[in-house]
C-alpha cells in the first residue's frame, strides 16, 4: 500500500534519552545515580530491615533518604548526594549511600549508608564507604568527614577504625535501648589521613575494578622469593640434577 505524502502524518520527534553520569567506582561496588526502577527494591530493603530489626530506634532508611534529597536538590545551596550502591559482579542493586550536611565552606561532611539485608557481610559498606570518602576528598574538595555511631554498634564501629576514623568524644543518648542508657560514638577522618591509608583509592578514583573475591587466597608464602627461579622452572631443575 503507498501513502501519499499529503496524507502521511508527521512523525514527532522523540525526547533524547537522560544520559546517567558515570559515578565513582571501588573495588566490589560502584556509586550510580539512583533510578526510577530502584523504588520497589529499596523500600524492600526498608521493609526487611524494620521486620528483622522491630526494636530499633532510628536507622537509615533507603527510599525515605531519597526521596528527602530529591527534595533538596532545589535548593542550589545544597552540596549533599545519594547514589546507589551496585556491585560491580553481577551489576545488582545492594544498598544506597548518601551525603549528609554537606557544606563547601566549611569542607566537612557526613554519611549515610544501608546494605540490603542478604546483602551484608561482603565487604559491600565498607568499599561504598571507602569509594564516597576518596569521590569526596578528591572530586568535592572536602578535607573532613564527621560520623556518629551509636556504641552499641560494634560492626560499624570495626569498620569505620579499619578505614582510619579517630574516635573524638561520645556523646550520652537520650533514648533508651532496652532500659539503658546509649551513648553516640563520634569519629572523624581527615583527606589527608585517609590518602595516607588509602593512596590506592586516592590516586585512582573512578579507575578501579572488581577485584579477586573474597575466599580468594594467594598460592605464594610470606618467605616465596620473587628473584628466586621457580621450582619447576628449568634452571632449577637443572641445579637439582645430580652431576
Amino acid at each position: 500500500m503507498t501513502i501519499s505524502a499529503s496524507r502521511a502524518r508527521p512523525v514527532a520527534a522523540s525526547a533524547p534519552p537522560s544520559v546517567e553520569r558515570p559515578g565513582p567506582i571501588g573495588r566490589k561496588v560502584r556509586l550510580r545515580e539512583i533510578r526510577p526502577v530502584d523504588r520497589s527494591t529499596l523500600i524492600g530493603f526498608d521493609r526487611a530491615s524494620v521486620r528483622d530489626q522491630p526494636s530499633r530506634v532510628g536507622g537509615y532508611r533507603h527510599w525515605a533518604v531519597h526521596r528527602a534529597s530529591a527534595a533538596r536538590d532545589r535548593a542550589p545551596q545544597d552540596d549533599d548526594v545519594q547514589f546507589a550502591i551496585e556491585a560491580l559482579h553481577g551489576g545488582m542493586l545492594v544498598g544506597s549511600i548518601c551525603t549528609l550536611h554537606a557544606v563547601p565552606a566549611s569542607g566537612r561532611f557526613s554519611y549515610g549508608v544501608g546494605i540490603g539485608a542478604r546483602h551484608r557481610r561482603c565487604g559491600y559498606a565498607g568499599d561504598a564507604v571507602a569509594t564516597l570518602l576518596a569521590f569526596m576528598f578528591a572530586q568535592r574538595g572536602y578535607h573532613w568527614c564527621d560520623v556518629g555511631i551509636h556504641s552499641a554498634n560494634i560492626a560499624s564501629l570495626t569498620l569505620h577504625s579499619r578505614l582510619g576514623f579517630e574516635e573524638v568524644d561520645r556523646v550520652r543518648d537520650t533514648e533508651l535501648v532496652h532500659g539503658g542508657v546509649a551513648s553516640i560514638v563520634l569519629m572523624s577522618i581527615t583527606a589527608a589521613q585517609f590518602a595516607a591509608l588509602h593512596p590506592d583509592r586516592s590516586a585512582g578514583l573512578g579507575q578501579a575494578g572488581p577485584t579477586r573475591g573474597r575466599h580468594w587466597r594467594s598460592g605464594r608464602g610470606r618467605h616465596w622469593n620473587a628473584t628466586a627461579p621457580a621450582p619447576w622452572s628449568r634452571g632449577a631443575l637443572r641445579a637439582r640434577s645430580p652431576r
